[in-house]
C-alpha cells in the first residue's frame, strides 16, 4: 500500500473508531504514534491530554457526528475536510471543520491541528460548505 493510501485509511480507521465506535482508548492505543502534538488551543496536548478529553467529550455529547467530505495527502500529513454536528437535531447546522494530521514513519498519528467554522443558517452566495 502506498504512503498515502496508508494515510487515508489511517485516518478512517481513526475515524471509525473516535466517531461510530466511540473507542478513543483504542484509537489512543491503536492509531497514535509514540508522541502527540496537539495545537488546539482548547485541548490539552500529548497522549494523556487526548486519552483524557475524548472519553469525556464523547460521553457528554452523545450524539455528536462527522463526516467525512474529503482527505487530501501529502507527503506526511493528511487534512480532512468534514462536517460535525454536536447534536442530532436538524436545527443544528454544525460546523465545517479542516483537521491536519501528521504521521510518523510507521503511519500513526503524531500531531493535529484544526480549523472550525460554524455553518450559517444564511450565506451570501448559493454554495454549500462541503
Amino acid at each position: 500500500m502506498s504512503g498515502a493510501n496508508q494515510a487515508r485509511e489511517t485516518i478512517r480507521a481513526f475515524w471509525n473508531v473516535m466517531f461510530q465506535e466511540r473507542d478513543p482508548q483504542r484509537a489512543h492505543d491503536e492509531l497514535l504514534g509514540a508522541t502527540y502534538t496537539q495545537h488546539n488551543p482548547d485541548v490539552p496536548d500529548g497522549k494523556e491530554g487526548f486519552i483524557t478529553l475524548f472519553p469525556q467529550m464523547l460521553a457528554a455529547l452523545p450524539d455528536f457526528s462527522s463526516e467525512i467530505k474529503r482527505i487530501v495527502v501529502e507527503g506526511d500529513h493528511a487534512v480532512v475536510h468534514h462536517h460535525f454536528r454536536m447534536t442530532a437535531d436538524p436545527a443544528d447546522l454544525g460546523s465545517a471543520c479542516v483537521d491536519i494530521f501528521r504521521f510518523d514513519t510507521d503511519g500513526r498519528i503524531v500531531e493535529h491541528w484544526d480549523v472550525i467554522q460554524p455553518v450559517p443558517a444564511e450565506a451570501a452566495n448559493g454554495n454549500t460548505m462541503f
